[in-house]
């Protein structure tokens, strides 16, 4: 293979061993075995493997791979039967004993690998192998021994930097290793931080120095200096916290990026010379900046309506500064992408109103806090212009520079105290301003004040001075601002310092004021020199620990919750700015007699259900005796009532009602005032038989009749209710019913009862008890009830008029009307096709007119008479049938002559009457002689050939219909009008030529006449209406208007 192609290097890690490697960007990474690490050589070279004392690295090819194995030395050894190819040198340290190379101790090789694609990642350009603790455990073993491994390199008789002693082993093996020698030779480099951003740091830092060598000898001996590398660690988390490295490489300063605005970081440096590193340096500490708040998330709908939305949104992270207000804006709903503010404020959400339903709207949101300043530098600026026309844009122009004129600084940063403050001085420093102008800061001008005015106190260029010559206890203002080529500075921010005071000295002890109260003294003090605050303690007469009752600038105090008659010592402290000062002596008070304690609860005994016995102790007395207990009684807790008062410790409360609930509760009373009561109890009454029945009522007629009782009648049955009694306690079992001389009736825990088998119209005395498991309770109060007498028996009903649509039924004895006032009454009821009765007449009366009926057709009916007895019984069922109906009357015939003998009659037809059929009768009358000559003649058609008429004869004629029953006689209808036909005259024939007959001339003229007359008679009706109308709008128009 050409070594002048890339070729893949096999690194073979055994079990049990680890091989390290740092990757591009300085993070190391460990692979254990067993594993074949790929390398990419890209000149075909084999790096130089570094092994521990004892071990040999051979290179063995196969199929066109090499292989790099470290194996323990032995003579004529070879792995896989192949004969080694290539015995690299031994590396610079390979005569050190036991020493096994640390990943941060590898020197770098000589040429740069890249990892291999599907290999195990991205590759460093240094080659490290770890090994097992069980191959230093053997080389232990090896050296313990006092002899040397086989072959093995010889040992160093001399210490130098690059050849520790041989007895010392690294890594936990034994001894002082070479590493801990670099420790010692190799210094901490010192550290400054500049250049703080709210992102980025610079960190400078000077070389370390070596420690002088023992014999110039051994400087000979070694080789020259290596390069030494630079680790920049840094940790967020504290001072001892997890540090993360941000920089590796020879230079002396490094520019620190991708930092948390407003953050505080501790930075420390360590050297590392080939393998070996020294300790790391003292962390120093520095905070970012804060900058402008980060991008908010989108605001989201809380809520909404048609008209409505409310949006909400979080904080987003603010870099070290409050964030003041947000900036809500919209596309107003137009979706041109132009948007406008809609909300500026602090609030974290915002109501947007007078929307369009179903409308799509775009909000988008931004912070805004007072950390965002614009920089002006001292540098250049570019500038392109570009021309627009309608067909296009131009190319842009040359740049052109200018150089602005340096403008004044920006303010130094706030001021801040260095050190402690001392009474009489303080030492302060500050920072340069951020905006220096674009020039040099040349002096910073140091402002002090006590309060009225500044007075300047230093002028130069130093960023820190000590103010000295101060008062203690006092408060002082001091500012800062600088002066450059630009112009003077604006002021810095005030910085408020306080310079500590000297504590007061001992106060007098407090003293009393007026008499001294039960559980409230009253004390007072003197002032002295001023005194911001005053403190007063307190211990109690059987304990000595103090507490403090009072704190302020007042010279009096009143101490409260005191125990009555016990001694209370008090001492006083004044403080200042400084602090407390020492109590002062002890002064020992005694408060007055007080109102006794609270009583202990109160115990109750129930003698019977009716009676309780109340006992009480005596409480406390405070330093007086107890006079009087008040004891308090009640149903319930809040509104019991004083029942007995007296020096007794007991009392009997008689009259109370069994199974009932009752409060008590009892106090103290002495000379010095009322005790507090004491905790209610409950009292609960055992049970007793049931109380007395209160009220008993009589149940109405509809609830009688819900009850649906076979053989209920008003007349021998009473339906009573009442109301429950107390039960006391005990559920009531029953009920019994006391009817004087009859047998008790005994029934359920029901409310209500119907007595039946009673005599009509006889009054019985009743009477109630309840019953439960402890026994009777009294009877109630008599109750005196009278049954109703028996209701009277229905009458005959019969039909005394009908017609084939109406019937008349008559009932009883008595006039066709009678009042509603009578006792007696009737209700008439009528049968559907169902079979059910319907109500038709319900009153006084004895007859009643059923209208609207069918011809043909049988009904029934029944009759029930009631009165204040109540209904009596309904009567058997009546039938009755309305009879046929004759048919209707035929319109008048039309008649026409046809010669002097004959004419024929002609009528409208009439339709079946419920299938049977129709036939018309037609009477001729001859008018002119005395004696009248009725014609008749029966035929089904409805017309009629009337022959051998007389002339000059008046013959007049009428039709009726017959209607022809299946199953009963035939039944004629009323005739029609009549018509008349007069004789024909000569004179209508011979001036009248072809004119019709004169008996259908007369009939149409009759006919026309009649119609014309009522069409004269809607045009007059018309007529006079208009005229009307004209002679009220003429006298309006005359007499009103005018």
């Amino acid at each position: 293979m050409s070594p002048h192609f890339p070729q893949v290097i096999l690194v073979q890690v055994n079990p049990g061993e680890a091989f390290t490697i740092r990757r591009e960007d300085g993070q190391f990474q460990c692979i254990t075995g067993p594993a074949q690490v790929p390398m990419m050589s890209p000149n075909g070279s084999v790096p130089p493997i570094y092994v521990p004392p004892g071990y040999v690295s051979q290179i063995i090819e196969e199929n066109g791979v090499r292989r790099v194995l470290v194996l323990p030395q032995q003579p004529e050894f070879h792995p896989g039967g192949h004969s080694p190819l290539h015995h690299p040198p031994p590396p610079p340290h390979a005569h050190l004993p036991a020493f096994i190379p640390h990943p941060a101790m590898m020197p770098p090789p000589p040429h740069m690998y890249t990892g291999m694609a599907g290999g195990v990642g991205d590759m460093s350009s240094q080659y490290i192998s770890q090994y097992h603790p069980r191959l230093q455990k053997k080389l232990k073993e090896r050296q313990g021994g006092g002899g040397q491994v086989k072959d093995s390199p010889p040992l160093s008789p001399q210490k130098t930097c690059c050849s520790p002693p041989t007895a010392d082993i690294h890594n936990g093996v034994g001894g002082k290793g070479p590493e801990a020698e670099l420790s010692q030779a190799v210094a901490s480099p010192d550290k400054q931080v500049s250049d703080i951003q709210a992102r980025g740091v610079v960190v400078s830092w000077s070389a370390p120095t070596s420690p002088e060598s023992d014999s110039s000898s051994a400087e000979e001996e070694c080789n020259p200096p290596d390069p030494i590398n630079y680790e920049v660690s840094v940790s967020f988390s504290g001072k001892d916290g997890k540090y993360k490295s941000m920089y590796c490489g020879e230079e002396l300063s490094a520019t620190l990026e991708d930092l948390r605005p407003a953050t505080d970081y501790h930075v420390r440096v360590q050297a590392m010379c080939n393998c070996l590193r020294g300790s790391p340096s003292e962390a120093v500490s520095f905070t970012t900046l804060s900058c402008e708040p980060d991008s908010p998330n989108p605001p989201r709908k809380a809520s909404g309506t048609k008209n409505t939305l409310v949006l909400q949104w979080k904080a987003p992270c603010d870099n070290g500064s409050k964030i003041q207000n947000y900036i809500l804006q919209w596309d107003e709903g137009k979706g041109t992408g132009v948007y406008e503010q809609c909300y500026y404020g602090s609030q974290k959400q915002y109501r947007v109103t007078k929307l369009s339903p179903a409308s799509k709207y775009s909000f988008r949101l931004a912070p805004q806090h007072n950390n965002i300043t614009s920089h002006l530098w001292h540098s250049c600026t570019f500038l392109q212009v570009a021309a627009y026309n309608s067909e296009g844009k131009s190319n842009p122009s040359q740049v052109v520079e200018f150089i602005t004129n340096p403008d004044r600084p920006s303010f130094p940063c706030k001021p801040f105290i260095k050190g402690r403050v001392l009474p009489n001085s303080f030492k302060m420093t500050w920072e340069p301003p951020k905006d220096n102008g674009g020039a040099e800061v040349t002096k910073y001008v140091v402002e002090l004040s006590e309060g009225l005015s500044w007075e300047l106190v230093y002028s130069g260029p130093a960023m820190e001075h000590v103010c000295e010559g101060l008062k203690p206890g006092c408060s002082y203002q001091t500012r800062v601002y600088c002066m450059s080529e630009g112009g003077q500075s604006p002021l810095s921010e005030t910085l408020q310092v306080q310079t500590p005071a000297v504590p007061p000295g001992p106060c007098q002890p407090p003293r009393l004021v007026g008499k001294p109260k039960a559980r409230e003294l009253q004390l007072r003090w003197d002032g002295g020199s001023p005194v911001s605050c005053y403190s007063v303690e307190v211990s109690g007469p059987q304990s000595e620990e103090s507490k403090e009752v009072y704190q302020g600038p007042e010279l009096d105090c009143s101490v409260g919750g005191l125990l009555p008659g016990k001694t209370y010592s008090f001492r006083l402290k004044a403080a200042n700015k400084a602090g407390f000062g020492p109590l002062s002596e002890r002064c020992d008070i005694t408060t007055g007699p007080g109102a006794p304690e609270q009583c202990k609860t109160p115990s109750t005994t129930c003698k019977s259900p009716s009676c309780v016995v109340v006992t009480w102790e005596t409480p406390p007395c405070n330093g007086a005796p107890v006079t009087e207990f008040r004891l308090e009684w009640g149903a319930a807790e809040g509104s019991m009532q004083v029942c007995y008062s007296g020096p007794g410790l007991s009392h009997e409360m008689k009259g109370l009602l069994p199974s009932t609930n009752y409060f008590c509760r009892v106090q103290a009373v002495n000379v010095a005032g009322v005790g507090p009561f004491s905790e209610a109890v409950l009292c609960q009454t055992p049970c007793s038989v049931p109380a007395a029945v209160s009220n008993i009522y009589t149940l109405k007629e509809s609830e009688l009749r819900s009850q649906a009782l076979p053989l209920y009648s008003p007349s021998t049955c009473l339906g009573i209710c009442w109301e429950p009694p107390c039960d006391h306690g005990s559920e009531i079992t029953s009920y019994l019913i006391d009817l004087g001389e009859r047998q008790p009736i005994v029934i359920g825990p029901v409310t209500k009862h119907i007595i039946q088998h009673l005599q009509p119209d006889t009054s019985y005395r009743i009477r109630i008890q309840a019953l439960n498991s402890l026994g009777a309770g009294p009877f109630s109060h008599t109750f005196k009830l009278k049954t109703k007498p028996l209701p009277p028996q229905p009458p005959r009903l019969e039909c005394t008029a009908f017609s084939h649509q109406t019937l008349r039924l008559k009932w009883g004895d008595g006039p066709a009307k009678a009042a509603t006032s009578d006792a007696l009454q009737y209700q008439l009821q009528m049968g559907d096709k169902s079979g059910r009765f319907i109500s038709l007449y319900k009153g006084p009366c004895h007859t009643h007119k059923v209208q609207r009926l069918n011809e043909s057709t049988s009904y029934m009916f029944r009759i029930q008479a009631f009165n204040e007895a109540g209904e009596g019984p309904f009567s058997n069922v009546y039938t009755f049938t309305t009879p046929r109906s004759p048919p209707a009357p035929v319109k008048a015939p039309k008649v026409e002559r046809l010669d002097d003998n004959s004419c024929e009659v002609v009528w409208e037809a009439l339709p079946p009457m419920k299938g049977d059929p129709i036939t018309y009768t037609l009477q001729c009358m001859l008018g002119n002689s005395e004696v009248k000559q009725v014609l008749t003649y029966k035929c089904s058609s409805t017309s009629f050939h009337v022959q051998n008429l007389q002339p000059n004869s008046d013959y007049r004629f009428r039709v009726c219909a017959i209607r022809q029953c299946q199953d009963a006689p035939e039944l004629s209808g009323p005739y029609s009008p009549t018509v008349t036909l007069s004789p024909q005259r000569s004179e209508v024939a011979v001036g009248g030529g072809t004119a019709g007959s004169g008996s259908r001339a007369s009939t149409e003229s009759n006919r026309a006449r009649r119609s014309l007359t009522d069409e004269q008679c809607a045009f007059l009706l018309l007529m006079v209406f208009a005229i009307i109308a004209i002679l009220i709008a003429f006298v309006i128009q005359y007499f009103v208007i005018k």
